[in-house]
């Protein structure tokens, strides 16, 4: 039986995480890391309270190092063979969804699998941007190469993984979670201009990303030119 790590990466979520984090300590994972990313609300306090919950693993950085250093924290810290990240500002997660994201990669169908939240601002199934989820499945081997790469890369990191996969040519599959819930960045921020200065430094990010892993790019390029 293959062990399952859950990760969760936080910063400034006191809205949502004492849901998102019992509600996924309620099932079937082996260990639930919960990474605290220098948060300066009140998720420490509430993550304080929820130490007791017996599968929950919580470490706390100083100060805040970005969405990829959280995540590589995570899988450095994690025992489990299989890897799912989940999204600390969800709502109504269900059982179901983690059955979804975690079946094709523990039966061999897929190396990754990528869950596309149904409740979202863009219809999601035209939505542009699902490849940056980050409600995503894999096996912790495959993406220990990247670590180090990680630990830089921010908001990037989704971008870089997704690079890596396709580059390995790995097989990545997508699946609907119906019902649920993810925010926009308007619904948390409340002001359309802190809104707009995130997603434009989201934006640097990723774009960063992309420039730092041209050797990818280029391997995606060479397999899909070897392919016709």
């Amino acid at each position: 039986m293959r062990n399952i790590s859950a990760i969760i990466c936080a910063y400034n979520e006191e809205k949502t995480i004492k849901e998102v984090v019992t509600t996924v300590c309620e099932y079937f994972f082996d260990e639930v890391i919960v990474i605290n990313d220098g948060s300066t609300d009140g998720t420490a306090k509430i993550l304080g309270e929820l130490k007791f919950l017996p599968s929950l693993k919580y470490i706390a950085l100083p100060e805040n190092k970005g969405k990829g250093y959280a995540m590589a924290t995570g899988i450095e810290n994690s025992t489990g063979e299989i890897i799912v990240f989940i999204d600390a500002d969800l709502s109504n997660l269900k059982e179901e969804h983690f059955e979804r994201l975690i079946t094709p990669v523990f039966s061999n169908e897929a190396d990754m699998v990528l869950g596309q939240a149904t409740e979202t601002l863009i219809n999601y199934k035209i939505n542009p941007f699902k490849s940056f989820t980050g409600e995503r499945a894999l096996l912790k081997k495959d993406v220990l190469p990247l670590l180090e790469k990680m630990k830089t890369s921010k908001f990037g990191v989704e971008t870089l993984i997704n690079l890596y996969y396709q580059a390995q040519e790995k097989r990545v599959k997508y699946v609907m979670l119906e019902g649920l819930k993810h925010p926009t960045k308007f619904d948390k921020t409340g002001s359309k201009s802190r809104a707009i200065k995130e997603f434009v430094l989201e934006g640097h990010q990723i774009a960063l990303a992309l420039y730092n892993n041209f050797n990818s790019l280029t391997k995606i390029a060479r397999n899909q030119i070897n392919k016709i």
